[in-house]
């Protein structure tokens, strides 16, 4: 059974449809934020931690300093420093000193990393369909909606 937003934060009645569907947007990034928690928390990572993973991977073998990653970021009010350095405690990226900016690093996923990868990339699909419960074309339809709304 679908619930609608009225009746998960029990507002019956909203200023105007753009209130409405804001709230419904903040409502549902954080609803899919949890489920994010519990699909990484078997891998021992956050989403976060998944986004400069997947980041890094698409970059490899070659390396790329912290600012670049910061800028492709989902979140980009994430702490990048301390992302990094859970990262490199798990042995899933390097870190060594950048050869054109002594005051930059540049960072590279390990082997270690790219196999955390592959067994998420395993799995992500069906829980992505699980999750949206939306046919393939309605996520299109969603996501370009969601373009518009920040264009």
């Amino acid at each position: 059974m679908v619930m609608k937003i009225e009746e998960e934060i029990k507002q019956a009645r909203f200023k105007s449809a753009y209130q409405k569907v804001a709230l419904n947007l903040i409502y549902t990034a954080n609803w899919l934020e949890g489920k994010q928690q519990d699909f990484f928390k078997p891998f021992r990572i956050t989403s976060s931690q998944y986004n400069i993973l997947r980041i890094l991977r698409g970059q490899h073998p070659n390396q790329i300093s912290g600012t670049e990653i910061r800028s492709r970021m989902l979140d980009k009010n994430s702490d990048i420093s301390r992302l990094l350095d859970r990262l490199i405690k798990k042995k899933l990226i390097t870190k060594s000193p950048s050869s054109n900016d002594k005051r930059a690093a540049d960072i590279a996923i390990t082997t270690e990393g790219l196999d955390v990868l592959s067994q998420i990339d395993s799995r992500i699909d069906d829980s992505e369909k699980t999750n949206i419960r939306l046919s393939k074309e309605e996520a299109s339809q969603l996501s370009n909606l969601l373009d518009k709304c920040r264009g």
